[in-house]
């Protein structure tokens, strides 16, 4: 008997996407949607899928995400974002993983193919940029930090052969509304932790993320595409830094 399965997703106005998601995965055994108060569609259409639709007030990712798991009854969990799709291949491969429930194994690395701008990005360390999504819910948790928090996992991590899709940006307006908000919680997350601010910030590390991804992690390769997203990246660093030295501005008022 194969070992039971939880997909969790975070959404906060998804109904674009929530429906496409969440039918890639309707072989699951367990569906867990942690809805941040969505005004659009998301939570009738994620309910067509799953009874386990809960909306709470924002806490941050890491925490939303640990309430998904604290609510999970399954063995192994698939983390999912609400632009993300598995293939059938992929899908295959998860069943085959369960299915034989290597007790060795506490987690999978999954690559992703991610779409920006009408494209599928190959090189700039967007891909296969592989992160763990599938493991053991009891030996799994999530950093609480705002953005790009961490699954902490403890003991050996597989990887699948295939790819998770992520529908990241269509167009560049919904690549800015993200990079206003993520570079404020990270900003956030910085002052925290009581990371100090620096002129040089604002000067080497935008112009090291745009030579680390357009050239040495081959950006160019990926054409106009590549060049849009390796400048963006770099203005995202900058202005992560930006934010953080006008939270220690205020701080000092």
């Amino acid at each position: 008997m194969s070992a039971r399965l939880t997909v969790i997703t975070l959404t906060k106005d998804e109904d674009h996407n929530i429906a496409d998601c969440l039918e890639t995965v309707s072989w699951a055994d367990e569906i867990i949607v942690i809805d941040a108060g969505s005004t659009d569609r998301t939570v009738e259409l994620a309910r067509r899928f799953t009874p386990e639709v809960i909306v709470l007030p924002w806490r941050g990712y890491g925490a939303a995400r640990n309430e998904a798991l604290a609510r999970s009854h399954s063995g192994w969990v698939l983390w999912l974002d609400a632009d993300e799709r598995v293939t059938k291949e992929l899908a295959e491969e998860i069943r085959a993983i369960l299915e034989k429930d290597d007790p060795a194994a506490a987690g999978y690395e999954i690559a992703r193919r991610a779409y920006f701008c009408g494209k599928w990005i190959r090189h700039a360390g967007w891909y296969p940029s592989r992160v763990v999504r599938l493991f053991r819910r009891n030996q799994a948790a999530f950093s609480e930090s705002r953005v790009h928090e961490r699954l902490v996992i403890g003991g050996p991590i597989g990887r699948t052969r295939h790819d998770l899709l992520h529908y990241t940006d269509p167009d560049l307006s919904h690549y800015f509304t993200k990079f206003n908000t993520y570079t404020s919680l990270a900003a956030r997350d910085m002052e925290e932790a009581g990371r100090g601010f620096a002129f040089t910030d604002l000067i080497l590390r935008p112009l090291f993320q745009f030579f680390k991804m357009y050239l040495l992690r081959l950006g160019f390769l990926d054409g106009m595409h590549g060049f849009v997203l390796c400048v963006a990246s770099s203005a995202y660093v900058f202005t992560k830094f930006a934010k953080l030295w006008e939270l220690q501005q205020k701080g000092k008022n």
